[in-house]
């Protein structure tokens, strides 16, 4: 016995889809909005415009990523240039005070008494004396120098009473 198909039940799992019962008739009266070329360029520009705001985001995020990168890069070379110029002058430094050190040797070995001698000799032609070259000078031995007359006070320890008594004594005299 076949059971007869309800129309509002469904004997699928699957939901059902609706079709509508009538088809929306078009008014024949109503103006059809024809596109025209401004129109057209209108959406156009929109849908352009709307499509480039995100790529200008983008483009100015990158361009601004990349002068953040050179900033950046500019600010280390020049730091790396400072730091060479540096380092170039501490060498230099260490070349003068080599060069400091190596006179300072030179000098002591010039203030030697013996080569003070051989230049001499060399340079000027001067000789040591003779005996014939020496002359002899006889000094009185009478004594130029002159003892203190002054006399030397020493103070014994005493209280303040009696170094005010003291002062006021010398003052009146």
């Amino acid at each position: 016995m076949a059971y007869p198909r309800y129309q509002g039940y469904q004997y699928e799992t699957s939901p059902r889809k609706l079709q509508p019962e009538y088809a929306p008739n078009k008014n024949p009266y109503e103006k059809k909005k024809s596109s025209t070329g401004k129109q057209l360029k209108r959406k156009e520009q929109k849908q352009v415009k709307r499509t480039l705001k995100p790529k200008a985001k983008l483009v100015l995020s990158l361009a601004l990523g990349f002068m953040i990168l050179f900033a950046i890069s500019y600010q280390n070379s020049l730091i790396t240039e400072n730091f060479n110029k540096k380092e170039a002058k501490k060498k230099e430094l260490s070349v003068i005070e080599k060069e400091n050190e190596q006179l300072k040797v030179n000098i002591e070995k010039s203030l030697n008494l013996n080569s003070v001698e051989q230049s001499a000799k060399e340079l000027l032609g001067m000789q040591k004396l003779d005996n014939n070259q020496k002359v002899y000078i006889s000094l009185p031995k009478k004594d130029y120098i002159e003892t203190q007359v002054e006399e030397v006070i020493t103070e014994e320890n005493t209280s303040l009473w009696q170094k005010i008594v003291q002062t006021i004594l010398k003052l009146i005299q």
